[in-house]
């Protein structure tokens, strides 16, 4: 479901600025859900870590590609585009693969690249795989996926617009969802813009160990110090 008030270009922006690491980070003071939850596990990983972030609204699909007996199609390509045109930008188009932990056949390459982004997406995030990588990453488009494959096989569309589970993360159509070279994880859209200055919090806190690490005047003691609030 599409929020009912997706965020500013502003407020994307500022999220834009953050390392996926430190959106934990400020999520964390926030206590909103179990450290444990809320983001992928390293089965997804970013085929193209010198990309900027990537933060957007998730569009989601179901496919398979190992046998063309597979699971019933239900759906496809017009649906899908339907799908993607009714969610708020900037999208990603999160692809759940019924092949994984062995998945065969990419759903994306060159030519579904431009096709969504072209749609206003800005990447994917899939269990499944990916190919044609220098083209793709030509046109500045996200992959997160978990394999790089060569074939698309059978590939085909099973269902779209449902929740999927992508590295132990279900993701729902209309979720926030940040993601940079660490990985991928899920904003609350009600904490999104709070998460700027929580994270500028965190990270003045960290600061202030980090330089006295690398000062002439550190020494355990006083390390022990600053830690139990004596310092």
């Amino acid at each position: 479901m599409a929020p009912d008030t997706p965020l500013t270009d502003a407020d994307l922006d500022k999220l834009r600025g953050i390392t996926s690491p430190t959106v934990c980070n400020a999520l964390e003071t926030f206590n909103v859900r179990d450290r444990s939850l809320g983001f992928m596990g390293p089965e997804i990983k970013c085929i193209f870590p010198d990309l900027d972030v990537m933060v957007g609204y998730a569009c989601t699909a179901l496919i398979g590609a190992r046998t063309a007996g597979g699971p019933k199609r239900r759906t496809g390509m017009p649906e899908l585009w339907e799908h993607v045109a009714s969610m708020p930008g900037p999208r990603i188009l999160v692809v759940q693969d019924v092949d994984y932990p062995r998945p065969l056949g990419s759903f994306w390459g060159e030519v579904n690249a431009n096709v969504f982004k072209a749609q206003g997406c800005i990447g994917t995030v899939t269990d499944g795989g990916v190919r044609d990588l220098d083209e793709v990453r030509e046109l500045g488009f996200h992959y997160f996926a978990s394999d790089v494959l060569v074939s698309h096989a059978n590939l085909h569309l099973i269902d779209v617009g449902l929740p999927v589970n992508i590295g132990g993360l279900e993701v729902k159509p209309g979720d926030l969802l940040h993601g940079d070279k660490h990985g991928v994880t899920n904003i609350p859209i009600d904490m999104a813009t709070k998460i700027p200055e929580a994270a500028a919090q965190v990270e003045q806190r960290e600061r202030r160990i980090i330089n006295f690490c690398k000062s002439p005047d550190f020494s355990t003691a006083k390390l022990m110090d600053m830690f139990t609030g004596k310092a």
